[in-house]
């Protein structure tokens, strides 16, 4: 039962999909049942929307605040966490699970009373209905459940790690989109050579530059949620900022992504700056390709569902028949009833690491993309809003390259800026 304790503890740090129709890519994924079952519409997704389960994973979508992290620190969070249990998505999800381990127990205690014995409600015992006939009461010994226990926790303790670290893989790919589209409209901005253009051009390549990059990270979000859960939104949000032209490129592209990421490489390559600064601009954009094919690697290859399948089923028998071992060790109780309670809880809660594990490993639609994209948006957006010297900072004038350049640089207070042809 360590090993079992052990595989709960892996979770505490944790608890703080299907793209354009047209791509391959985002073909959804059957579960075994659905694929055995000949009378299902194939034609027809498997969303999963009428489990409360997949309903709840759009309020996983957390984004802490500093508030949220006193909150989360609270002494508090022992009692608040205990009284909301009713309330939890994750033991919700598993009522027909529990349901079945509860009953298992609540049969082998009636079944016990009528073949074996029972005690009245003075506590006296008397035989029962049919104790005389040659059924025997049921019952296992505990010993094959102890000695299975540390497998079946190192079973879901490498369950629990690997989604989490699919989680953690996934987050980091939204975390380094974030670094450098920052880091990608910076240094656009910032190398823009404002000498030969007006500056009607400089404003319209730069919030061109903005745009780009954030439709290429709304895109991917959308390759990466379900159809039914971003489409519509995806569609009106590309329309309202985008040109239309450009949007409904977007729209129609069977890799929308590919189709954005095409966009915000044109609109670096329109920029006027020297060639070296440039290939490096284009260097911040290619990451951007790298986050993308690891995050569809995530959404299309699962855990190998032979060990998924494993887990599951090793914990199913485990628990169901645990009532038949525990019925002997809690003979203390009136009737052996603590075998229901003992049942229920130990279902929810080994049970519940198998869920949280699941709810974890398609990492996508419980990470808050769209927040993260409305932020790429309003930081892009304000960063090429940035002029050179307009905080009264010298600007440094380069109108040749440095290997070149033998004069030293002009140093200006106001708003004239550089023409950046030199790397």
């Amino acid at each position: 039962m360590l090993a079992l304790a052990a595989a709960a503890s892996q979770l505490n740090s944790a608890t703080a999909f299907a793209p354009s129709p047209n791509s391959v890519l985002h073909a959804p994924l059957k579960s075994e049942t659905s694929l055995s079952s000949s009378a299902q519409d194939q034609s027809q997704p498997v969303t999963g929307r009428e489990s409360y389960g997949e309903e709840s994973r759009e309020f996983r979508r957390t984004v802490y605040t500093h508030e949220d992290w006193v909150k989360h620190r609270s002494p508090d969070r022992f009692g608040r966490n205990l009284f909301t249990l009713s309330n939890s998505g994750i033991y919700r999800s598993l009522f027909k699970e529990v349901a079945a381990t509860t009953t298992v127990a609540s049969l082998i205690i009636i079944w016990n009373m009528i073949f074996g014995e029972y005690q009245d409600l003075s506590s006296v015992t008397h035989p029962g209905i049919m104790h005389d006939s040659l059924i025997p009461i049921i019952c296992l010994p505990l010993a094959p459940f102890t000695l299975a226990s540390p497998s079946l926790g190192l079973l879901l303790v490498f369950r629990t790690n690997t989604s989490y670290q699919r989680w953690d893989e996934a987050r980091k790919n939204w975390g380094m989109n974030i670094n450098h589209t920052r880091d990608l409209v910076r240094l656009g901005n910032a190398y823009y050579d404002r000498t030969a253009v007006s500056p009607e051009r400089v404003e319209d390549d730069l919030n061109r530059l903005a745009l780009c990059t954030w439709a290429f990270v709304r895109s991917m979000k959308r390759h990466l949620s379900p159809e039914w859960d971003d489409e519509e939104a995806f569609q009106i949000e590309l329309k309202e900022k985008l040109p239309a032209e450009q949007a409904q490129m977007i729209l129609d592209a069977a890799h929308r992504p590919n189709r954005a990421l095409q966009d915000l490489s044109t609109a670096i390559e329109n920029l006027p700056m020297h060639f070296i600064r440039k290939n490096e601009i284009h260097r911040a954009a290619t990451i951007f390709e790298d986050n993308l094919g690891s995050s569809e690697r995530l959404l299309t290859s699962p855990v190998p569902l032979f060990y998924t399948r494993h887990t599951a089923r090793f914990l199913s028998f485990w628990l169901l028949l645990l009532p038949f071992a525990l019925w002997e060790p809690l003979g203390n109780s009136w009737n052996h009833l603590d075998l229901i309670p003992t049942t229920t809880f130990l279902s929810i809660f080994l049970f519940g690491i198998e869920e949280l594990a699941t709810q974890l490993e398609e990492p996508f639609t419980i990470l808050p993309m769209q927040a993260f994209c409305d932020k790429i948006y309003n930081w892009c957006t304000e960063i090429v809003s940035f002029t050179p010297g307009d905080n009264g900072m010298p600007v440094t004038v380069s109108n040749m390259p440095r290997v070149a350049q033998l004069d030293p640089p002009v140093l200006t207070t106001g708003p004239p800026v550089t023409n950046t042809l030199a790397p």
